[in-house]
């Protein structure tokens, strides 16, 4: 049963219910588990729309590993800018270690392809990009995403962890723009 939800001037239906969400979330973290257990990786969550989907998806991995934070934007309002702007820097020392990138939502790619080149250079020994959400129609860079929790199409979305201005991240479920 669809729920419409109002975020600020916005009109929001239930697209992804609580339930379907953990139970992916629970299998990526086995999938995760077949390529990293035995190898302490760290992963590195950027804020803030993934801090939901990260807090899940470290406790569904049931191998050893650690979590640090990095706070990367280009969105205005529900659209992408074109330029990302780093808020909070890595502090870790990433020499030689597998490193999983956990990321909300990809879609045009903007953020995660130009921080790419800054992470190599920190020299890991690999990195892994994991996404909750991916919109394939909108993404305009060649990037290998490992992980996929769930294409979507092209609308903008709100809750468990993404915005619309700031709100909307509480929401268990996620929703989709009505139109």
């Amino acid at each position: 049963m669809s729920k419409t939800v109002q975020v600020l001037d916005l009109s929001f239906e239930t697209y992804i219910d609580k339930k379907t969400i953990k139970q992916r979330v629970k299998e990526m973290g086995k999938e995760l588990g077949k390529e990293f257990n035995g190898k302490k990786p760290i992963f590195l969550a950027i804020l803030n729309g993934s801090f939901v989907f990260a807090s899940d998806l470290v406790r569904a991995c049931k191998f050893d590993h650690e979590i640090s934070f990095i706070k990367l934007t280009s969105y205005e309002g529900t659209v992408s800018s074109g330029k990302v702007i780093t808020q909070i820097g890595l502090q870790e020392d990433l020499t030689d270690r597998e490193v999983i990138v956990i990321e909300d939502i990809i879609d045009t790619g903007t953020t995660i392809y130009h921080f790419l080149p800054t992470l190599k250079k920190s020299n890991p020994k690999s990195i892994t990009i994991v996404s909750l959400l991916q919109k394939p129609t909108a993404l305009k860079f060649p990037l290998k995403i490992d992980y996929i929790g769930f294409e979507i199409p092209n609308k903008f979305v709100v809750g468990y962890g993404l915005d619309y201005k700031g709100l909307g991240r509480n929401l268990k479920d996620i929703y989709q723009l009505k139109e």
